[in-house]
């Protein structure tokens, strides 16, 4: 009999000003952490996650402000960033983790990157320029038709205007990029383009292309 594969647990950060809320797959192996973009939630990555677990670490967490992640007072990229690599720290799995940021997250995953040690950045549909100004643009610009009927349920964005005003100093993209980042189809600029959503169009493909980095 084949053992069960890890089953997804959702745990907390200790800290009360600045908790981050996860769902983790996996106690060994290297660690996996895959963000989400702006409006939605860790729950994005379930079905790549399943794909994945008992290869590897996986750790989804909810971004402040959304899914049961609560506000706080510094939004800015370079402190989430930091609260990330404090989380993926105190797994004490010692080895550097590969880091997905989908749409806005992309930044994020970079601005990670570039503070502390990463086997490597894959992103997917990044912006390129300016977020749209409004909750209903961006859910627009994000390429929601791609995704699958069934699949639609781990995509349903937060339309909260507060998280735009929150989160307004991301539109600033990071200045560098210390390690090359691997794109995994463009950014949500204009139409939408072919491709967006492709995590949850093709889980297992998806899957398949983060196990070759592990």
């Amino acid at each position: 009999m084949q053992p069960q594969p890890p089953r997804r647990s959702t745990h907390a950060t200790n800290s009360p000003l600045n908790r981050i809320v996860y769902d983790r797959w996996g106690e060994f192996g290297r660690p996996v952490l895959l963000l989400h973009g702006l409006l939605f939630d860790r729950t994005m990555w379930w079905p790549v996650a399943a794909e994945l677990a008992g290869e590897c670490t996986v750790i989804a967490p909810d971004l402040p402000g959304h899914g049961q992640c609560p506000p706080r007072l510094d939004y800015s990229l370079e402190r989430i960033a930091d609260d990330l690599a404090g989380l993926v720290l105190g797994l004490q799995l010692h080895r550097a983790p590969i880091v997905v940021g989908h749409g806005t997250a992309a930044w994020l995953a970079v601005a990670f990157a570039d503070r502390y040690a990463t086997q490597c950045v894959l992103t997917l549909d990044e912006p390129h320029g300016s977020l749209p100004g409004t909750v209903d643009d961006l859910v627009a610009a994000a390429g929601l038709a791609a995704v699958p009927e069934h699949y639609r349920p781990f995509a349903e964005p937060r339309r909260d205007p507060a998280l735009l005003k929150a989160y307004a100093g991301w539109r600033e993209q990071p200045p560098t990029r210390r390690l090359a980042v691997a794109g995994a189809g463009p950014g949500p600029a204009g139409p939408v383009p072919e491709g967006a959503f492709g995590h949850l169009t093709d889980p297992e493909g998806f899957a398949g292309r983060l196990r070759a980095l592990l």
